[in-house]
Formats: C-alpha cells, sequence, structure tokens
C-alpha cells in the first residue's frame, strides 16, 4: 500500500504564489508518473500538472507558465509551484502518484487526501 501526504495549501491573494508538496511512502518498487490534479465545486475533476518517471512533463493549458511541477526521486516527493495565481485556481488539490509495489504488480493509482487553495482578495 502507499500513503500520500500533502502539504502546502492555503489562503492566497490574487497574483500570489503557492508551493504544494506530496510525499509518497509505503510499498513502492517503482513510481511510473505523479502528478496534481485539482477540482472546483460543481466542476469535474481536471489535470493541473504531471511528470513522468523520465522527467517528461504536462500541463493544463489554464496553467502554463505560472504553474511549475518538480519530483525528487530519493524522496519520492512531487511539488507543484504555482505563481501568479487567480481566482479561478481556487480548487481541492490532489496529489496522484501511479506505482507499482514490486516487480510483478502492475502500477495502480494512488490518491492524497486533498489540500484547499483559494484564490481571494
Amino acid at each position: 500500500q502507499v500513503q500520500l501526504v500533502e502539504s502546502g495549501g492555503g489562503l492566497v491573494q490574487p497574483g500570489g504564489s503557492l508551493r504544494l508538496s506530496c510525499a509518497a511512502s509505503g510499498s513502492i518498487f517503482s513510481i511510473n508518473s505523479m502528478g496534481w490534479y485539482r477540482q472546483a465545486p460543481g466542476k469535474q475533476r481536471e489535470l493541473v500538472a504531471a511528470i513522468t518517471s523520465g522527467g517528461s512533463t504536462n500541463y493544463a493549458d489554464s496553467v502554463k507558465g505560472r504553474f511549475t511541477i518538480s519530483k525528487d526521486n530519493a524522496e519520492n516527493t512531487v511539488s507543484l509551484q504555482m505563481n501568479s495565481l487567480k481566482p479561478e485556481d481556487t480548487a481541492v488539490y490532489y496529489c496522484k502518484v501511479q506505482a507499482r509495489a514490486n516487480y510483478y504488480s502492475n502500477g495502480r493509482n494512488y490518491w492524497g487526501q486533498g489540500t484547499q487553495v483559494t484564490v481571494s482578495s
């Protein structure tokens, strides 16, 4: 089993910055990808940014140029640096990790508990 612990959410004014972090622990043989999703009230959960084991990144169009995803392989952590935040970035942000528990297992998705990000003056 893999556990994810998120941190870094909060309240910030428009134009401000926040950094989210997610640490994965437990039975981890390898990590295929790590990413951040968000869900605003009344909306579906959407991809914000993802990074593969090889370091390739993918961003939602709405955050390109403002958000940066990074990972630390040694610590099994993924971070999301969010700059120039807008009110429309307000949502619960979830960390997702696709990991294998051992050599013989397939990768499966694990989700964090979510952290609230509120952008408001």
